[in-house]
């Protein structure tokens, strides 16, 4: 269920049930029926208004159980917990709301330690001020005005337990985010650096990173396929390695809490030294997705970080004029096909250029016995040049700034 403001085309609605109807499905329940309001702004104690939640009822849920139409009404945007409380009370079913619906989709997805302590953090910061809602049931058995019910009381109960539980996984994450810090230390010793692939939720990015790196991340054809985070190593053209990392996918509306609670994961784009922008070509909305996006990335102040733009999905495009334009729009554009494996040349030579070290000419005279530096030289640097000098090699050589102070004892000057 969508609102639709007076003034505004109502294909802007459709489109964003359509995205509703399909996180429905991802989450493994059957879409009935799709239904639009027009209203300028939601009413604050139903939403979407008392006469028409009564009219909605009598014809979806009125009935006995086992003869309703739908147990399920799920709205497009946030409820307050009161509206969704006046809500639920008219209509006799379960109500939920976009961010209980995705918050529902990463808990079936989530995998690994980290991405379950991540979920169940979000899920308690969804329902802490949703709690009265939860016991509206023990307040009319025994509360009443003037009184200090066992419902109440237990409601103060349950929202320490559950302040503390909040304060628990953060200590938690909190560790998984150290650990992380110190993985990202050790590849950094390697000089090896981390790009990090981005986009809407189903734009194929783990497509991408199973096509480059053989890596068999799970990708389907469903929003949020991909939560947890999987790095593999990759090799560029110009024998250069970096580190490629998938990352859960941007949807519109994301909610801020759950940028929050997934600030472990998205460190990784946060820390990445390129960002791939995986886009959607095909898609209808793809302008829209790549706003979400960019929204996002500015949430975490990750918006001016190198980005290459991969026009994915190319083969399904059917006005190659549009995808032309969408290239011109986007920035250090390459259209690809990560099913079919194409455009990926083209892709390799964009990482690697924007991953060109800056790097310092050395003339160095090397004694043999040094082999293994001789080996890094030529592992991290460039050698231009090599000439044997009796005990000693004599390269001339780039090398990253972070090889100079090793290195000082055995430069020559040049000349």
């Amino acid at each position: 269920m969508a609102l639709q403001a007076p003034g505004r085309e109502g294909w802007h609605a459709r489109e964003h049930l359509d995205e509703l109807a399909e996180l429905t499905r991802s989450a493994g329940v059957e879409v009935v029926d799709r239904i639009i309001q027009k209203l300028a702004e939601p009413t604050p104690a139903w939403f979407i208004g008392r006469g028409k939640a009564e009219e909605l009822f009598a014809k979806y849920c009125a009935g006995a159980p086992e003869d309703r139409r739908v147990n399920v009404v799920i709205f497009d945007d946030d409820l307050s917990p009161a509206q969704a409380r006046n809500i639920e009370e008219i209509f006799g079913c379960k109500i939920l709301d976009r961010t209980e619906l995705i918050l529902d989709i990463f808990a079936q997805r989530a995998q690994t330690r980290e991405g379950k302590l991540q979920i169940e953090l979000a899920q308690l910061q969804y329902m802490l001020p949703r709690l009265t809602r939860l016991w509206t049931h023990l307040s009319r058995q025994y509360g009443g005005i003037g009184t200090r019910g066992p419902g109440e009381t237990q409601l103060e109960v349950d929202r320490r337990r559950i302040e503390d539980k909040i304060r628990g996984l953060r200590e938690q994450i909190g560790d998984v985010r150290k650990h992380r810090a110190v993985m990202r230390a050790g590849r950094r010793r390697h000089e090896w650096p981390i790009v990090a692939i981005i986009g809407y939720t189903n734009a194929g990015k783990s497509t991408l990173l199973n096509a480059l790196t053989a890596a068999h991340v799970v990708a389907e054809d469903k929003l949020f396929a991909t939560l947890d985070p999987t790095t593999r190593r990759l090799r560029l053209p110009n024998n250069r390695n970096c580190l490629l990392t998938d990352t859960v996918g941007f949807i519109r509306k994301l909610p801020h809490h759950l940028v929050d609670s997934f600030y472990a994961t998205l460190e990784e784009v946060v820390e990445a030294d390129v960002l791939i922008h995986v886009v959607d070509a095909s898609h209808p909305q793809v302008h829209e997705q790549i706003a979400s996006v960019n929204q996002v990335l500015l949430e975490l102040k990750a918006h001016e970080k190198p980005t290459i733009t991969a026009l994915n999905k190319m083969d399904r495009v059917e006005n190659p004029a549009a995808l032309d334009a969408l290239a011109r729009e986007t920035p250090n554009a390459v259209e690809i096909s990560a099913l079919q494996k194409s455009g990926f040349d083209a892709l390799l030579r964009e990482i690697a250029v924007h991953l060109t070290p800056k790097r310092e000419f050395v003339r160095l005279a090397i004694p043999h016995a040094e082999s293994a530096l001789i080996a890094r030289i030529y592992r991290d640097g460039q050698v231009l040049r090599k000439r044997f000098a009796g005990g000693s090699v004599s390269l001339d050589a780039k090398v990253p700034p972070s090889m100079l102070a090793e290195l000082e004892p055995y430069r020559r000057h040049a000349g």
